[in-house]
């Protein structure tokens, strides 16, 4: 399967920060976009909607963080929980989860060669690594014969009773 066309967003769940990133048009790069403070009201995901809108962005990748043997813990019940938020809040957008293992050491890991101290990596660390998370991504698209990751589907009325 080639790449669909169309810009993606990936982001990178955490409990105080959100990575964001976004592909280009083509689909074919991934760069950093902006981190998102977590509010107590879950206001941010306002700013995600609307970078997804401002962006056109037709699919936004979650990034699963799994332990190292493939087993899930309290983050990535988190990790779920928000992208099932954001699919509520964006319908006609496909959202998945990815398997996200070591984006956040790869993303220091990425800061340290570019030369960014270490002191600043704080900064910017969570949209590196929903950069990292949409790359793998593209990289499953391109390798496989399907859309990447498992699909969120949005909470129905029949789900929330």
């Amino acid at each position: 399967m080639s790449l669909r066309p169309g810009v993606r967003l990936g982001v990178d769940v955490g409990t105080v920060r959100i990575g964001v990133a976004r592909t280009d048009p083509e689909g074919i790069l991934a760069l950093p976009v902006e981190t998102l403070q977590r509010a107590d009201d879950g206001s941010e995901l306002d700013r995600l909607v609307d970078l997804a809108r401002e962006f056109s962005a037709f699919e936004v990748v979650v990034g699963l963080p799994r332990h190292l043997r493939g087993g899930e813990g309290i983050s990535a019940k988190g990790a779920r929980r928000y992208a099932r938020r954001i699919a509520d809040a964006l319908p006609g957008v496909r959202v998945c989860l990815v398997d996200e293992r070591l984006s956040s050491n790869q993303a220091h890991h990425r800061l340290r060669e570019s030369g960014v101290p270490e002191r600043d990596h704080r900064a910017v660390v969570d949209q590196v690594a929903a950069q990292v998370i949409l790359e793998q991504a593209l990289e499953e698209e391109r390798m496989g014969d399907h859309a990447p990751g498992a699909l969120v589907a949005p909470t129905t009325r029949k789900n929330a009773q």
